[in-house]
């Protein structure tokens, strides 16, 4: 014989304090324990096979020069005129090199130039012996 009632079930609330606790230290873990290389110094591998286009023939391989030319077969042009020479030649495909110390803005107009034309370019990092 039962005196007192059983209590019916109730569901315990989820205490949710202690929970952000652990996230928040295990947020300042992770913060502390993780080694961020600074973006100047990853390493970019831009290498461009040896030298085919996607129709299979040689790609041709322009220089450019610290002094904003770019160089081709015998041609030593600036970035726009000689985008324009290889238009009118037919290519369509070019791997872009660079000799000495050319500053990133040439760099970057002689890209914007052949793309302008049309001229699908890749960058050659460093020229294979």
């Amino acid at each position: 014989m039962q005196l007192v009632e059983p209590r019916p079930p109730r569901r315990l609330p989820i205490r949710i304090t202690p929970l952000i606790d652990v996230v928040f230290i295990l947020l300042v873990f992770f913060m502390l324990t993780t080694h961020l290389l600074p973006t100047s110094h990853l390493a970019l591998d831009n290498q461009v096979p040896t030298g085919g286009t996607s129709s299979g023939d040689l790609a041709p391989v322009l220089t450019l020069h610290p002094d904003n030319l770019l160089r081709w077969e015998h041609y030593s042009l600036p970035a726009g005129e000689a985008a324009d020479r290889l238009r009118t030649a037919g290519v369509t495909e070019a791997r872009l090199e660079t000799e000495g110390d050319v500053s990133l803005g040439a760099f970057t107009q002689a890209m914007s130039h052949l793309n302008a034309a049309g001229i699908e370019t890749q960058w050659v990092r460093d020229r294979q012996p």
